[in-house]
């Protein structure tokens, strides 16, 4: 069955079983493999995608259910790595391994979009669905702060100072208390 939909901008026609997973015509039949399974029962969220903009698992996604509609992967975001979240993945240092971060980035990106300026726990809500077995989840919500700072979000007041106060020094402040350093 013949399914159309716009995959990273551009309109794509794929001639597969309507019940494959759309994970899997992304990596096997258009060879965008950015996109990673994880665990297959959308429980870790390695393959998330957006969906008409809504961060999506693509492991359970029918690309039946996708026909019509905008799809964009971690390829999608941008081509040299300039989306803010991309940006700011890069500037904190986030993945050791890597293996998940494409279904972070994603979610991330999903998030700022309908969030500019989210707070420690509508990331920490947003980003929960997301496994990273390396544990960098400090690094993550640093990340999240920092892309909606590149994104031009105005900076939140310091519960602290009560004063606007720069992403890097609320960062920095907030992992003193929990223990850490930057």
């Amino acid at each position: 069955m013949a399914i159309q939909f716009t995959l990273n901008g551009k309109p794509q026609t794929v001639d597969v079983n309507p019940n494959m997973p759309l994970l899997w015509v992304l990596r096997d039949t258009l060879g965008m493999t950015g996109t990673k399974l994880g665990c297959g029962i959308s429980l870790c969220g390695a393959c998330t995608v957006h969906i008409d903009g809504d961060a999506t698992r693509s492991c359970v996604t029918p690309v039946s259910s996708v026909a019509g509609k905008k799809i964009t992967t971690i390829e999608g975001l941008s081509t040299d790595r300039s989306h803010p979240v991309q940006r700011a993945w890069i500037e904190v240092d986030v993945p050791q391994c890597g293996y998940c971060q494409s279904g972070q980035i994603m979610t991330t990106a999903a998030l700022l979009a309908k969030n500019a300026q989210p707070n420690d726990a509508e990331i920490d809500d947003a980003l929960k669905g997301n496994i990273c077995r390396c544990g960098t989840y400090q690094r993550i919500r640093e990340a999240v702060h920092l892309a909606a700072k590149l994104a031009g979000a105005p900076a939140k007041k310091s519960a602290r100072l009560d004063r606007e106060e720069p992403v890097e020094q609320a960062l920095a402040a907030e992992a003193m208390q929990v223990g850490g350093t930057l």
